[in-house]
């Protein structure tokens, strides 16, 4: 147990690209309208994808992968109970659009499929001789886009990479960061140039249901445009990552791990395949060589297939709103190093009450906020704790945690109505908040169980 604080990184200052806007030509057919939740959208041949290699994904037991591919196998949240390195290649292949061959017999996968793909973008990063693909969903008619911090670091190696976005329709732009927030693995892009885009219906995220119907889109292994779909399997999950996009020093924050990169929770970088962070490059600050920290993410999770290369992608309800940004996926692989498998079933999204959040502050201010307990933790084990929770190790005189009662020994059971089974989770729920939000929180000293209301501070980057 250790109660060293964990510090999230501060966004890194965006690099400004030059390039002008691209625009690809663009055949059009008219677009069947099947359901009343489709949009009338033209249907396009876009232009052929670069060959590109992906290179140094994990492989073991059990591996969360974050979902982008391309040349790097970029931006890879790995969750691995053991992990060797190994390599594979990638299917290439031009975009593709929604096509409905026959209006008179189509699904709500199709409904939403058409509704929502023309939010959904593909975005290719390049720094030096190295890059990546990932998604992003886009949130206004001008060009900002939505997408995963670690798409467009290329896992953290780099805040000048050179970015270009395809749209569903085929046209082609250039793009410039805005800002990042490694803390949640969320950034937000502006299109150079750009109108007249379709922006993304938000869905309340936390009013989903175990066993919704979702649908996921984006471009698995650079193959924009690709549908999917599935269900919702469960709700108020958590996951573990070390993002090397986080700095090495900064304000104390909420603790659930060492943070020494110790965690089995990996980036995968396409630098020398080791799984220790590659170090960020821009002014912003970044991890120096070697070394990585922590950062817990609340997740959805859902049997829709996605594959690295959905990173920042769309998983909608059946209304074609979005309720999550894609982010992670669980697969297994050989212990040999020989290869990655694709998904098998279980994979994740960051909720969309909490992307947009971000999405929203990273516009207006360059960066997102996040609250803050003010107390190290552990996750309760049997010989401290009769019940499973996020055990209290160390408490910050006068934070949040020390207003509202709670002590060193305390077992943190609920927060804001989520169960809290580990350190995890309640590091997670409380990122989600803003700074100065109230929450209930439930906790047990002894064997009571109480009840109290905490007000959280500001998580300093």
């Amino acid at each position: 147990m250790s109660d060293a604080p964990h510090v999230p990184s501060e966004a890194q200052s965006p690099a400004d690209q030059t390039s002008a806007q691209q625009k690809a030509a663009q055949p059009t057919a008219p677009q069947p309208t099947a359901t009343q939740l489709m949009s009338d959208q033209p249907t396009a041949s876009q232009p052929a994808a670069a060959p590109k290699r992906n290179v140094g994904p994990l492989v073991g037991a059990l591996v969360v992968g974050a979902v982008l591919g391309g040349a790097s196998g970029a931006g890879v949240a790995a969750w691995a109970v053991s992990a060797n390195n190994g390599s594979h290649g990638s299917v290439v292949s031009g975009p593709q659009t929604v096509t409905i061959n026959n209006k008179d017999d189509v699904t709500t996968t199709t409904a939403v499929a058409a509704k929502a793909g023309p939010s959904v973008v593909t975005i290719d990063v390049t720094a030096s001789s190295e890059g990546g693909t990932g998604s992003g969903v886009v949130l206004s008619s001008d060009g900002y886009v939505l997408t995963n911090t670690h798409v467009v670091t290329l896992d953290g190696d780099s805040a000048s990479g050179t970015i270009e976005v395809t749209t569903y329709d085929g046209k082609l732009y250039t793009a410039k960061v805005v800002g990042i927030d490694p803390v949640v693995d969320l950034a937000v892009i502006k299109l150079d140039n750009a109108s007249g885009l379709q922006p993304i219906e938000f869905a309340d995220s936390s009013k989903i249901n175990v066993g919704d119907k979702v649908v996921a889109i984006g471009a698995p292994l650079d193959l924009p445009n690709t549908v999917t779909d599935g269900i919702v399997s469960a709700v108020n999950r958590s996951i573990q990552i070390a993002s090397s996009a986080v700095p090495n020093s900064g304000g104390s924050g909420d603790n659930s791990t060492p943070g020494d990169g110790s965690s089995p929770y990996n980036f995968w970088n396409f630098g020398d395949g080791s799984g220790n962070g590659n170090g960020g490059n821009g002014s912003g600050g970044g991890s120096s060589a070697g070394q990585s920290a922590d950062i817990s993410l609340p997740v959805i999770q859902t049997d829709a297939a996605i594959n690295p290369g959905n990173s920042g992608g769309a998983l909608l309800d059946s209304s074609g709103k979005l309720i999550g940004i894609n982010v992670a996926i669980a697969s297994t692989g050989s212990s040999s190093g020989s290869g990655q498998s694709g998904s098998i079933g279980v994979g994740f999204a960051i909720p969309s009450d909490l992307a947009q959040r971000i999405g929203q502050e990273i516009i207006k201010t360059g960066k997102g906020t996040h609250g803050l307990l003010g107390a190290s933790v552990t996750t309760a084990t049997s010989d401290k704790s009769s019940v499973v929770g996020a055990l209290i190790a160390d408490i910050t005189s006068g934070g949040a945690a020390d207003k509202a009662g709670l002590k060193k020994g305390d077992v943190v059971t609920s927060f804001n109505g989520r169960p809290i089974t580990d350190s995890t989770d309640l590091t997670a729920q409380v990122r989600t908040l803003a700074p100065g939000s109230t929450a209930k929180l439930v906790y047990v000293r002894g064997d009571a169980p109480t009840t109290v209301s905490v007000t959280l501070g500001t998580l300093k980057l």
